[in-house]
């Protein structure tokens, strides 16, 4: 990645050699750039600017430069671009997801006038069905080009084939093996193919060990079985089999960091993907929902302490351990949600199964709060003196702790079986819930003791 300085640098010297319209000395400081520094430098261009270097690179490079730009920046440049630029420019040098998801950014009438630019009628009709599938699923994520030969091919028609096909292609990572309805059968090894006989079929030296989703799996569980099994590409089957595309790590890379920002979102409270870019009233609006869930709550919390009003009265200090224990809730119960969040994330815990983790879970909050309570006590025994006091502290430390681990732990996973994103039950939700309890158990605890001891 480029730093600032560096960035700044090279902006100063391309805004001085476009005024002076020096297409050499432009293209020579271009070459020096990956792709993605030219899109981070293109930030600080005006359009003019931008289209002024972007139709001095080559082919190859300004569809990459494209594809690294953020969507926001990318639509502006677009709408700036005749549709036969686009097609001709952009679209003919980029792969066909790629191509598909720049494509699915602009409106439908839009679409259809760049797609009509494209001379491959070939080209334009797998853009076009890519366009047809949800974005988050194995279907918008897939690429068209792949190499796949017959299974009743020999090796000698085999090779012709896959040059063919391979020219098309930017990275070979698997040759996938078909019958003559299309139907995914396995890959076949390029090894064992140079060391095969002429006179071999595909079908006595393909693996028919292989693993492929269906176009309608979504976009998260493709990324949980590439992760999970370690592939670098991952083929893709319309309803009945049939060899349609392929997903390549590249593509699910972007999946994960989309769900781990939007996750991430939800967790502080960010109802709406929203980018720094974004206006004033996006942000608002993204924020406000939970924020006023929170105010919410702390009028209930408040609610809370005013039906105690007269052990607060009698015993002021009482008051002095609330936010301890109010935080300490709220702590715990992020911490416990946050586990149980990345683990259904990545597949390995349900509400059904893998019981031994949730007993862990709960081990594990029995001896936190345990451990607290028994701190806390020590403190207040020697500290403050008072020996209700300290037993309330003691008793509510633990069953503040205890059932914030137990909310934390399980709300998530509820929500989970009722199809709810479980990334809502971190952050806000959880804090603030436990805010409501804990000063609840406190309360009450401290009502009881006091009432026996005071």
């Amino acid at each position: 990645m480029v730093n600032f300085e560096l960035t700044r640098e090279y902006v100063e010297n391309l805004q001085e050699l476009i005024e002076a319209k020096n297409e050499t000395a432009i293209s020579e400081l271009m070459e020096e750039l990956h792709p993605a520094d030219i899109a981070e430098i293109y930030e600080e261009l005006s359009i003019d600017e931008a289209k002024f270097i972007y139709f001095l690179m080559d082919d190859d490079t300004a569809a990459d430069v494209l594809t690294e730009l953020e969507e926001d920046d990318r639509k502006k440049f677009l709408d700036s671009l005749p549709s036969d630029v686009i097609a001709k420019r952009f679209i003919d040098n980029m792969d066909s997801d790629d191509a598909a998801d720049i494509l699915g950014e602009l409106d439908d009438e839009r679409q259809q006038e760049v797609l009509s630019h494209i001379e491959d009628v070939s080209t334009a009709g797998d853009i076009a069905d890519l366009l047809a599938y949800d974005e988050d699923t194995a279907g918008g994520l897939m690429a068209k080009e792949l190499i796949k030969v017959k299974e009743n091919w020999g090796v000698p028609t085999c090779l012709r084939s896959m040059r063919r096909q391979a020219e098309e292609i930017d990275e070979v990572y698997y040759v996938y093996v078909v019958d003559s309805d299309g139907i995914l059968k396995g890959t076949l090894s390029l090894k064992r193919m140079l060391l095969s006989a002429t006179d071999v079929l595909v079908k006595e030296i393909y693996n028919s060990d292989i693993i492929s989703v269906k176009v309608d799996v979504p976009a998260e569980d493709v990324s949980n079985i590439m992760d999970k099994y370690d592939l670098v590409a991952l083929p893709v089957v319309d309803s009945v089999g049939r060899l349609v595309g392929r997903i390549t790590i590249d593509d699910v890379v972007d999946v994960i960091r989309e769900e781990a920002e939007k996750d991430y979102q939800l967790a502080s409270g960010i109802t709406e993907d929203v980018e720094a870019s974004d206006s004033v009233w996006q942000h608002t609006r993204a924020r406000i929902p939970w924020l006023l869930i929170g105010m919410v709550g702390g009028i209930l919390a408040s609610w809370v302490a005013f039906g105690h009003l007269d052990l607060i009265d009698k015993f002021p200090m009482v008051s002095f351990f609330m936010p301890l224990i109010a935080a300490m809730g709220g702590n715990v119960g992020m911490q416990s949600s946050a586990i149980v969040v990345q683990s259904l994330a990545s597949g390995s815990v349900d509400l059904e199964t893998n019981w031994l983790k949730l007993l862990k879970e709960l081990g594990l909050a029995m001896l936190n709060a345990s451990i607290l309570s028994v701190l806390i006590f020590a403190y207040s025994y020697i500290f403050v003196g008072e020996l209700a006091l300290t037993i309330t502290l003691g008793i509510s430390m633990f069953s503040v702790v205890f059932f914030a681990s137990l909310f934390g732990t399980f709300v998530p996973l509820l929500l989970n079986k009722i199809k709810i994103d479980p990334a809502v039950a971190t952050g806000p939700f959880i804090t603030t819930m436990n805010d409501i309890i804990g000063m609840f158990l406190y309360l009450s605890i401290g009502n009881v003791v006091f009432a026996m001891l005071a």
